[in-house]
């Protein structure tokens, strides 16, 4: 039976955690962001469909090509990010239903309604960003997620062509890597249970 995790735990994953602004020289190897991937692909999706695709980016010619990409107040912190992840989804998801969902083959086949698709893929592809988040900051890395970007020209840059990446299309980024103290805004209110839910 599971059981409720530690308070310092749900602190890392929710109450302490923060957008960042700032990051730290501390390294990230690429096996950690490797760790956080492989953490993270066991969040649920629908049908197992996992359509999220991420690209990311950690060296300066790559960083180089997405700058231009990002909106003016995004620039500096970004590019002072260990790490960016270009979360995307993938609109041939269901080309790998078969290994996904190996029970029902002919599960690759609901997808063929280009809206069904869609609805699916963005849908779940988002859900898997943030799970992409809570497993980097349970391995302890901060996120700076964000939408100021250009998205058709990340497209273009980075998903043009002919290898498989074609089908990918940016959702949203998130910086990773250890999170500084300077520009951390007071944290902004949230809605009270009454203002956001109903029970029935």
């Amino acid at each position: 039976m599971s059981k409720p995790v530690p308070d310092a735990s749900l602190d890392q994953l929710f109450r302490a955690a923060r957008t960042h602004n700032s990051w730290r020289d501390d390294a990230v190897p690429e096996v950690l962001i490797r760790a956080v991937y492989d953490l993270h692909k066991f969040g649920p999706t629908s049908a197992n469909c996992s359509p999220a695709r991420y690209l990311f980016i950690s060296s300066p010619e790559a960083k180089a090509r997405l700058e231009p990409l990002l909106s003016e107040g995004n620039r500096k912190k970004t590019m002072s990010a260990p790490w960016v992840a270009v979360i995307a989804y993938d609109e041939a998801f269901a080309e790998k239903m078969p290994k996904l969902f190996p029970h029902n083959p002919g599960a690759k086949d609901w997808f063929k309604d280009p809206a069904a698709a869609f609805d699916t893929a963005f849908r779940n592809g988002t859900l898997q960003g943030a799970y992409l988040m809570l497993a980097a900051r349970s391995l302890g890395l901060d996120c700076g997620p964000m939408s100021g970007f250009d998205k058709d020209g990340v497209n273009r840059e980075f998903f043009a062509g002919d290898g498989e990446m074609k089908t990918w299309k940016a959702n949203f980024l998130c910086s990773l890597g250890h999170g500084g103290q300077e520009g951390l805004f007071p944290r902004s209110p949230r809605l009270d249970f009454e203002e956001a839910a109903r029970i029935l």
